[in-house]
């Protein structure tokens, strides 16, 4: 049941449903039909009784411990080949977001998980529909574990922003933040800046710098990130300067102490 409903900004276009519990904000956010047409939807919750990670994992919150939320907005100025700056859009806002709060040692691991050094402290989910060569909708579901301490799952290396700084946060004013971060970097897109959105992330890169380990399959390897194309490819090269090039979930981050 939705317990709540509130207007972020004094904007007409925008709306913010918050919900007590649901199974999922993303699958909720689709199929929400809002009374008059709206340029974004926020949608979150105090838990979430099926929350999905990418490829299908599950995404582990204690209820009203954590923010949950799921964004549809409707991109159509986007091209379905640099559909990926979305995606990077909201890694940049969150990133920049628990900076302020965890100071050093917040990244975007590729593509678009938020780690604090080598723990993982944010995931999102992005689901678009296509039409033609552009977008026609784009839903982003994203979970940031603030206040939670203890981890149950077997996900392999959660952190909290309340493990990182010793103290609880109030979700609300770190959603507030992401949001408008997000929509500065959208405006960005909308004028012709995406090269800047792409700068950024590069910037932002866990292990931008530098040689590490990686796996391919069977094949452990050592190479440093060489970049990430616009269709979200990751390029790393080895010692010998030879590239490898590669989609989502087909090479493996080695951290050292971490089982994944």
């Amino acid at each position: 049941m939705m317990n709540a409903l509130y207007i972020l900004d004094d904007s007409p276009w925008f709306e913010w449903i918050r919900l007590q519990a649901t199974e999922s904000t993303n699958k909720f956010v689709k199929h929400y039909r809002p009374v008059s047409p709206k340029d974004m939807v926020l949608v979150s919750a105090d838990f979430q009784t099926a929350g999905r990670g990418q490829a299908g994992n599950s995404w582990e919150s204690e209820e009203g411990q954590n923010l949950l939320f799921s964004l549809l907005l409707h991109p159509r100025d986007v091209a379905a080949d640099r559909q990926f700056v979305l995606s990077q859009a909201m890694a940049l806002a969150v990133c920049e977001t628990l900076s302020g709060y965890a100071g050093e040692g917040v990244s975007i691991k590729w593509p678009n998980d938020i780690y604090w050094n080598d723990r993982k402290i944010c995931g999102t989910l992005i689901e678009n529909t296509l039409s033609g060569k552009n977008i026609e909708d784009c839903i982003i579901g994203v979970g940031v574990n603030v206040n939670q301490t203890d981890f149950k799952s077997d996900a392999p290396n959660p952190v909290s922003l309340r493990q990182v700084t010793g103290k609880e946060h109030e979700a609300v004013f770190i959603l507030a933040e992401i949001i408008k971060r997000f929509k500065d970097r959208l405006q960005q897109i909308r004028q012709g800046d995406a090269d800047a959105v792409a700068q950024d992330y590069r910037n932002r890169l866990y292990r931008r710098e530098g040689f590490h380990p990686y796996q391919d399959g069977k094949e452990v390897f050592e190479a440093e990130i060489r970049s990430v194309e616009p269709t979200g490819h990751l390029v790393l090269a080895g010692r010998d300067g030879t590239e490898r090039r590669y989609a989502f979930k087909e090479v493996r981050f080695l951290i050292p102490g971490v089982e994944s």
